[in-house]
C-alpha cells in the first residue's frame, strides 16, 4: 500500500473510510509484484492498481465487502482454461491479495497514518502485516523504522512483533519488500505466520555529469523513473536552473571534488556525459571506486579506448574497469538527446533489474525479473 501513499496519505487528512488491497505473494507470470496496492473509498472512489485491470472488478467488491464487514481477508487470483469469463489473471500468473479495511474508527487507523506519512516524506519505513495465519492476525499493521518498531502490532505473542522488527529492518535496509515465516510466538518453527513486509525509502540517486543537452533531456526520464536527480558541471554558465528546470539539485563544482564529497549509496547511479577527458578521468576514477549501483560514460568508442587507457594510466584496475558502462546506453540506434537519454534509461533498467536487453519477441527469458535490491519505490520506486 505504501506505492499509493500520497493518495491515500491524502484521504486520511480527509477523514475517509477506505479499503486496501495489497498483493501479497506472486507466481508465475503477473503484472505486478507483491506490495502493489489498490483502494477503495467510502463513495466508491478508486486509486491504484493490483493486477493492470485483469482482476480489477473482483478486488473491488472485496475492498466494499472489507468495509462493510470491517473484517480483512485474502483471496487468490489465478488463470482458468475451464470458463472463458473466470476472474483471473490472462498473463498465467497466480497472485494473493490481502484486503483490509482502514476504517476512521479503526484502532489500527493510526499506525497506517504514520506509515503514510512517512512514505509521502520520504522517510525510510517498512509496513509489516500478517497475511496468512490466524484470522485475528490478518491485515494488523506494525511499523518499523531504521532504528526499531515504531508503533502497532501483528496482534499475536509479543515475541512475533520482536521478530517482525528484526527481520522488517533487514528488508528495509536492503531496500526491499518481501516476506517471512515464523510461529505466532516469533520462532521460525511451529504454527506458521507469513508476513508481508513493504519497504520505502527516499528516491535513490541520479547524478548526471556534464550540463549538455543530453543530460536535459536525461533529467526528465530519471525524473519520470523516480530518481532524484542531480546535474553538476564546473562552469555555471552551462549549470543553470533555466537550462534544467526538472533537475532537483544544480552544482557547479567539479565533478570528481563534488563526487568525493556528497553521499551515494548501493542505489546510486552515475552518468557521465561530459566526455571531456579533464572531466572524466578524474571522475571515473573515483566513481569505479564506489559500491554504486551504476557508472556509465558517453562518448564515441574512439573516445572510449582513450579514456580506458587514461584511466589505466591513473592505476584503476581491469576489475574496476569492468564496472564501467561505456559507450552508455543501449542500441536503439539513438540520435537525439531524447532517444539517446532513453537508451541510457534502458541500460540503468537492465542492470538494475537484471534484464538482457534483448527484444522479448522470441525470447524465453523471464519478462519479469526478481533481483535482490528490487526496483527503486516512490515509489516504486531505485
Amino acid at each position: 500500500m505504501l506505492d499509493i501513499a500520497t493518495d491515500l496519505n491524502r484521504w486520511v487528512e480527509e477523514g475517509r473510510d477506505f479499503a486496501v488491497a495489497t498483493v501479497v505473494s506472486v507466481g508465475g507470470s503477473a503484472p505486478r509484484g507483491p506490495g502493489a496496492a489498490m483502494a477503495v473509498d467510502g463513495e466508491g472512489t478508486v486509486i491504484g492498481s493490483v493486477s493492470g485491470g485483469c482482476v480489477e472488478g473482483a478486488v473491488y467488491d472485496l475492498c466494499v465487502q472489507a468495509l462493510d464487514e470491517g473484517e480483512a481477508v485474502v483471496e487468490r487470483f489465478g488463470y482458468s482454461d475451464d470458463d472463458a469469463f473466470a476472474v483471473g489473471l490472462t498473463c498465467g500468473g497466480v497472485i494473493e491479495v490481502l484486503v483490509a479495511p482502514v476504517a476512521v474508527d479503526s484502532p489500527d487507523r493510526a499506525v497506517f497514518a504514520a506509515a503514510l506519512t512517512a512514505a509521502v516524506r520520504g522517510e525510510a519505513t517498512a509496513l509489516a502485516r500478517v497475511y496468512r495465519g490466524p484470522a485475528e492476525l490478518l491485515g494488523r499493521p506494525l511499523l518499523v523504522t531504521p532504528a526499531g518498531a515504531g508503533n502497532g502490532t501483528l496482534g499475536g505473542h509479543p515475541d512475533l512483533d520482536r521478530t517482525a522488527v528484526g527481520e522488517s529492518r533487514a528488508l528495509l535496509a536492503a531496500g526491499r519488500t518481501g516476506e517471512f515465516v515464523v510461529s505466532e510466538s516469533g520462532a521460525h518453527c511451529g504454527t506458521a505466520v507469513t508476513v508481508l513486509v513493504e519497504s520505502s525509502q527516499p528516491p535513490p540517486r541520479m547524478i548526471v555529469f556534464g550540463a549538455v543537452d543530453f543530460a536535459a533531456a536525461l533529467v526528465r526520464v530519471g525524473k519520470f523513473l523516480g530518481y532524484h536527480v542531480t546535474v553538476c558541471d564546473a562552469r555555471p554558465v552551462f549549470a543553470t536552473r533555466a537550462r534544467f528546470p526538472d533537475a532537483d539539485d544544480i552544482v557547479i563544482e567539479w565533478p570528481h571534488r563534488y563526487l568525493r564529497g556528497t553521499t551515494t549509496d548501493a542505489r546510486t547511479v552515475l552518468c557521465v556525459l561530459t566526455h571531456d577527458a579533464k572531466f572524466d578521468v578524474p571522475l571515473l576514477t573515483a566513481a569505479l571506486r564506489l559500491p554504486v549501483a551504476f557508472v556509465g560514460a558517453m562518448g564515441s568508442r574512439r573516445t572510449h579506448e582513450d579514456r580506458n587507457r587514461r584511466l589505466r594510466d591513473e592505476g584503476v584496475t581491469e576489475a574496476e574497469l569492468a564496472r564501467l558502462r561505456s559507450p552508455i546506453g543501449l542500441d536503439l540506434g539513438a540520435r537525439t538527446p531524447e532517444e539517446t537519454a532513453l537508451s541510457i534509461a534502458a541500460e540503468i533498467v537492465a542492470v538494475r533489474q537484471g534484464g538482457t536487453g534483448h527484444p522479448l519477441t522470441g525470447a524465453r527469458t523471464p519478462i519479469h525479473h526478481d533481483t535482490p535490491g528490487g526496483p527503486p519505490r516512490a515509489d516504486a520506486l531505485v
